[in-house]
């Protein structure tokens, strides 16, 4: 089978000079037009394409030119064709955020990752959370708080002391962030379809960001978050090394 593969890369130099010899030896098809996207990077560069990508349905397949690389495949120039056509796909959906700011204002955004909340000042932030149209928690003293889908529970929710999420399971994690109060709060598993409503208690005093997949709104008072069910984003893994074997194993490590 013949590919129409569409290279895109980070300005990283490792990543430059990898799409200067994949073109010479593959072409580079019109993104448009490709069956595939070989996204040259790392996790960051990976997040990027694929929001940039939503519009168009080929799958993505990364190649690591970045650091962790966990969305990414081991680089490689030979056999690419091979390497595409043998490759497992698996398909994500992102949350939507829906952020209120003080002055009114609302902005929304996709977040593959997490969608977090952030002090903004020296004082922690004071949230009341939401699900569902019920209040579950009145106050929590902290950093901040983020909602993390299976594919990103291994970054920021991880090293916030999240769990980690396989990637079929259909839960979303809410974890606090240094939480002063309740001290032992370790978060909470939601479904998958739950809708998350986070209020900025003094936020004059207290200020509050929100971020979605570092895409951030500032002086923001109430944020929602859900699961965007209706996008999808397909990538694309060799065989053995695909999202569930990966989230399997670093919490082996």
């Amino acid at each position: 089978m013949t590919f129409k593969i569409a290279f895109t890369a980070s300005d990283t130099p490792n990543a430059q000079e990898a799409l200067a010899a994949l073109t010479a030896r593959y072409g580079n098809s019109d993104e448009r037009e490709a069956d595939v996207i070989v996204a040259l990077g790392g996790d960051g560069f990976m997040l990027h394409t694929l929001h940039r990508m939503q519009q168009i349905d080929a799958p993505v397949y990364g190649m690591n030119r970045g650091t962790v690389g966990f969305l990414m495949n081991e680089y490689a120039e030979d056999d690419l064709p091979a390497r595409l056509q043998a490759a497992e796909e698996t398909d994500i959906n992102p949350l939507s955020m829906r952020a209120t700011r003080a002055d009114g204002t609302v902005h929304e955004a996709l977040a593959i990752n997490e969608v977090s909340l952030l002090r903004m000042g020296p004082q922690a932030a004071k949230l009341r959370i939401s699900v569902d149209g019920k209040l579950r928690m009145e106050e929590l003293v902290c950093d901040g708080a983020l909602v993390s889908t299976p594919a990103g529970s291994t970054a920021y929710n991880y090293s916030a002391h999240g769990p980690i999420l396989p990637i079929g399971s259909d839960v979303l994690a809410l974890t606090a962030i240094a939480p002063f109060r309740p001290r032992r709060w370790r978060g909470a598993l939601l479904p998958k379809g739950a809708d998350v409503l986070i209020e900025v208690q003094n936020p004059e005093k207290r200020p509050v960001m929100a971020d979605a997949d570092s895409r951030s709104v500032l002086y923001v008072e109430r944020v929602e978050i859900r699961s965007a069910s209706d996008v999808r984003h397909r990538l694309l893994f060799d065989p053995g090394h695909g999202l569930e074997e990966r989230l399997i194993r670093e919490q082996f490590v």
